[in-house]
């Protein structure tokens, strides 16, 4: 079989492995799709994402849909579509009960945090255990089903803003995340949804999935105390100011995007006067179910896939992915 594998910075290869063997509890799929998440830009352009460097090859990807190809307990047949949560949880910790993706000792599909590596789904065959499967409803394509995993930590983000029915959003950083960060709270029943972005391209993507507003860092200004909660998707030290800035007194933000593992320097001082409150979200626990849900009811998050490449052009893949202004999610196709 052949599977993509980065060995370091800007070196990425498709390459012929041994066709692996489904253990106990294990399930062997082949993959149909792979998203590119930020993570597997990181991977590849940096040979690292955050403190975690690639110490051996690694393959990317933990966005996919595929289908079953062998089930040896029999309970799915082969060709049963479906996708995957591609999180394995670590030891049970008293006050995490209902946090499992919080738990120390685990690890995700695609991931350098730990030696061995946790190998991904840009591959033609993989191996998953049983508990990470689940299947697809009649007419979810394969394609938007690879929207997934990251959907579902959109609807964890905005989950953990205690409710956004009826109340003014701001999403920072229209990139993938941040554009299903906006259909999320739209789903959810935010009143009015603003997006902002330093290229205008991810806020047409933006008015699509339920921006009423727009804002182009550089030319707009973002209004003071405006918003009732602020998601922040951009990763950009510079946008958390911006983000306390923007929520309204007795607010709510919550950090979506993966800020660099070093000291930034953010004006904090505006939380006292308005004790707002600020929450981290970090991927999500059991939402892939309702994301699934939400992509079989309608074809609206289709727009959010702006290229589909052979994986054995991952390097053109990779690039594009990282243009803004060029693409929204890019998928790999297997």
């Amino acid at each position: 079989m052949k599977a993509l594998a980065i060995h370091g910075k800007e070196d990425i290869r498709w390459e012929e492995e041994e066709l692996p063997e489904p253990g106990p509890g294990e399930i062997r799929l082949r993959v149909k799709y792979v998203g590119i998440c930020g993570s597997d830009l990181h991977y590849y352009f940096h040979g690292a994402n955050g403190e975690y460097a690639v110490r051996e090859p690694l393959t990317p990807g933990h966005e996919l849909s595929a289908v079953i190809d062998l089930d040896p307990s029999g309970r799915w047949d082969a060709g049963t579509r479906v996708t995957v949560h591609p999180a394995r949880y670590g030891a049970p910790v008293p006050g995490l009960e209902d946090r499992p993706h919080l738990l120390p000792g685990g690890d995700y599909l695609g991931s350098a945090a730990t030696m061995p590596h946790r190998q991904g789904g840009a591959s033609e065959y993989l191996i998953v255990s049983e508990s990470m499967v689940r299947t697809l409803p009649d007419g979810l394509p394969l394609r938007r089903a690879a929207l997934a995993e990251p959907l579902a930590v959109a609807l964890h983000a905005v989950s953990l803003a205690g409710g956004v029915a009826g109340k003014r959003v701001l999403v920072i950083g229209a990139g993938p995340i941040g554009l299903l960060v906006v259909a999320a709270a739209r789903h959810a029943g935010a009143t009015s949804i603003a997006a902002s972005d330093v290229r205008p391209e991810p806020l047409e993507r933006a008015q699509r999935l339920g921006a009423a507003e727009t804002v182009l860092v550089g030319r707009d200004d973002i209004p003071a105390e405006s918003y009732d909660v602020v998601f922040e998707c951009s990763a950009v030290p510079v946008s958390v100011t911006t983000a306390v800035s923007a929520v309204r007194r007795a607010g709510t933000i919550v950090q979506v995007g993966m800020l660099p593992d070093a000291e930034i320097s953010v004006n904090l001082a505006p939380l006292l006067a308005k004790e707002v409150t600020v929450r981290g979200a970090f991927r999500f626990a059991h939402e892939i179910d309702e994301a699934i849900a939400l992509l079989a009811e309608s074809d609206l998050l289709d727009s959010v896939i702006t290229h589909v490449l052979p994986a054995d052009e991952a390097v053109t893949a990779f690039g594009i992915a990282r243009d803004s202004a060029a693409s929204a999610k890019v998928l790999l196709a297997l």
